[in-house]
């Protein structure tokens, strides 16, 4: 049992103490932005999710990867009362067998000691386990409090753009119900959803408005290092997205729409054509997501996840062999299992039915969407801005990414949540265009 009567104790003084400080800052802020209003309410919802991920994994799936990233940080800050040396030792990455023999029954014993990007993140997790004086509950409140910063980022640039979506940004970005809960607790995902967050609103700000602060650089530069050593694909998603979003940025400087027209293939060519000679380039780096292994990986992930020991909780994109051209042909399936599943009928437990609902709703919008804007007129509207392609762009290269290499419903609930705060948002900008442009209110 990791939720201890300790927990029970410290945990309502923690979060008077989070709720206290963000208020301060909320009204400290709210005179010269307005948007200060929803910063103590969106930390206090994702303050909420972190201790539901607790509860939930301690007692509803008995454990699971939030309690192994506490019991193994836990054991590593176990043996600085036998070595302070084998400590940092191990604290700055080396994870040999001669330090795991520093392991025993006392300091107990590190369950991802063999999965380097785990072990990350576990080792990122290791102040706060002095900081929280080793409470599991608390540990997931700091981490929280700590992330939310990047999703606050995320909900700031939105409204730089559209300050008339106020409202729908805050459903979009700070409360959507499976990022709150899955970007929340101590997981990989709470840290790479506040990298994404960070990454997205200083790359618009050092490269889109240019300007050029050397702390906007190295936040784009952290935000990458990270999303890289916890989880590669979603950097692969982001890069052409991005290169593409600064290219359109500069097309949209033209004022001639023939050359317009004719420019914008060439450098979404040259976009795509640069992130995939970057990726390349760090292949020594990226270890088994260097490009030549990904596609491989892919296609044995996905078998995988389709075994039975994972209690029927899959689904059949079809078969697909381990190269572009084959991917490329499930590209449909696999986007749309990314962003619409699990459909109600897909929902066999309670987690899985709040997801489905969600997925309900999001399906729904987009079908009206499509037929409102008659299809061509959908992606035409999605042009007409350069943050809104990017949401766009990066929602379906990683819904891609995902889809393809995931079969697995318990995985995809929470692998897809970088994504949707961008494509729920992506919609609702869509959709107040669509109102603009028709004189007309969309009920859905």
């Amino acid at each position: 049992m990791v939720v201890t009567i300790f927990d029970l104790l410290l945990t309502p003084l923690y979060l008077l103490m989070i709720y206290f400080i963000s208020s301060f800052i909320g009204h400290k802020n709210m005179l010269k932005q307005p948007l200060y209003k929803w910063y103590s309410r969106g930390l206090m919802i994702k303050l909420f999710g972190a201790i539901a991920v607790c509860l939930i994994y301690q007692y509803y799936y008995a454990g699971g990867d939030t309690t192994n990233y506490y019991i193994t940080t836990e054991a590593m800050c176990n043996v600085a009362h036998k070595n302070i040396n084998v400590f940092f030792d191990m604290l700055m990455g080396n994870n040999s067998r001669e330090n795991y023999s520093y392991f025993d029954s006392n300091t107990g014993y590190p369950v991802f000691w063999l999965d380097d990007k785990a072990l990350f993140v576990s080792r990122l997790l290791v102040p706060l386990y002095f900081l929280s004086f080793h409470s599991f509950v608390v540990m997931a409140l700091l981490l929280a409090w700590i992330c939310y910063s990047g999703i606050w980022r995320l909900f700031l640039l939105f409204n730089t753009q559209f300050p008339q979506l106020q409202r729908q940004f805050a459903i979009s970005v700070l409360f959507i119900p499976s990022v709150v809960f899955w970007g929340s607790g101590l997981l990989k995902d709470t840290i790479t959803l506040s990298a994404v967050g960070w990454y997205t609103y200083h790359f618009y700000y050092f490269f889109i408005r240019k300007r050029y602060k050397i702390g906007s650089l190295l936040c784009v530069f952290i935000s990458a290092f990270l999303l890289i050593a916890i989880k590669p694909y979603i950097f692969f998603a982001l890069l052409p997205g991005s290169l593409i979003w600064l290219s359109n940025e500069r097309l949209s400087g033209l004022r001639n729409k023939a050359l317009k027209f004719m420019a914008a293939p060439f450098f979404i060519s040259v976009g795509l054509g640069l992130s995939l000679l970057l990726l390349s380039q760090m292949g020594d780096f990226l270890g088994l997501y260097r490009i030549d292994n990904v596609l491989d990986r892919a296609v044995v992930v996905n078998l995988d996840q389709k075994q039975e020991y994972y209690g029927g909780q899959s689904f059949d994109i079809g078969e697909f062999d381990a190269n572009p051209i084959s991917m490329l042909g499930k590209a449909h399936l696999a986007i749309a299992a990314t962003l619409f599943r699990p459909y109600l009928w897909d929902a066999k437990n309670p987690v899985m039915l709040l997801s489905a609902l969600e997925n309900t709703y999001i399906l729904l919008l987009t079908i009206f969407l499509l037929i409102r804007l008659k299809f061509m007129g959908f992606f035409r509207l999605i042009g007409k801005n350069p943050l809104l392609l990017f949401s766009v762009l990066f929602s379906l290269f990683f819904a891609f990414s995902v889809g393809i290499a995931t079969s697995n419903f318990g995985s995809l609930v929470r692998l897809k949540i970088p994504c949707i705060p961008f494509y729920i948002s992506s919609l609702f900008v869509l959709k107040y265009f669509y109102e603009q442009q028709s004189k007309k209110k969309m009920r859905i």
